[in-house]
């Protein structure tokens, strides 16, 4: 790609992340393109449906979580390291409304589960990891995992999502702990 073709490319994908964030996944391409400073016909091309750009920011975004994972695989403290990407996830879920629908009713199915096992991998080695500590007690990695998108998909229409998400993810990460170690959770909390 030339050097403006790659600056008019990376600047489509920050735009569509920002609109993605603010709108939902269905935000004007239009306006994505104006905010990026290009013609429309300049986001068709490097993107020609929704579903193109949609799948190149959601790429993006899970390689970071996927980088991040396993940058915290060798942080000091491993419940600290568990919390914080499971938080992560659960911020990257939602982040953009109407993404899950829109990636479920497309062609994407080898991308998405190409996704799912790489974030699963990060994922279950960082429970491993806790669990190996002690930090965590034994529990299906895959049960957890659901649990954290669960999450973010019961909160992403609530107007405080960020809070309930955190309320929510808080008691998931609190029953982990072993029980001498759980901390005692305020009142009305959830």
């Amino acid at each position: 790609m030339r050097a403006d073709a790659r600056r008019n490319y990376e600047q489509l994908l920050e735009q569509a992340r920002i609109a993605f964030a603010e709108s939902g996944v269905d935000a004007s391409l239009d306006e994505i393109a104006r905010r990026a400073g290009v013609a429309s016909g300049t986001l068709y091309r490097h993107f020609p449906t929704r579903l193109d750009l949609i799948q190149a920011v959601l790429a993006e975004q899970i390689a970071e979580l996927a980088t991040l994972g396993r940058s915290l695989l060798t942080a000091d403290d491993e419940f600290d390291a568990l919390a914080a990407w499971l938080r992560a996830t659960v911020t990257h879920g939602l982040t953009y409304r109407g993404l899950a629908a829109a990636v479920m009713s497309s062609s994407l199915d080898d991308e998405v589960a190409n996704w799912h096992a790489e974030l699963f991998e990060v994922g279950a080695s960082l429970l491993d990891r806790a669990w190996q500590a002690g930090a965590i007690v034994a529990v299906d990695e895959a049960d957890v995992l659901k649990l954290v998108g669960a999450i973010a998909w019961a909160t992403q229409d609530a107007p405080d999502r960020a809070a309930q998400a955190d309320r929510m993810l808080t008691l998931v990460l609190n029953g982990l702990r072993p029980a001498n170690e759980r901390r005692q959770l305020a009142p009305g909390l959830g």
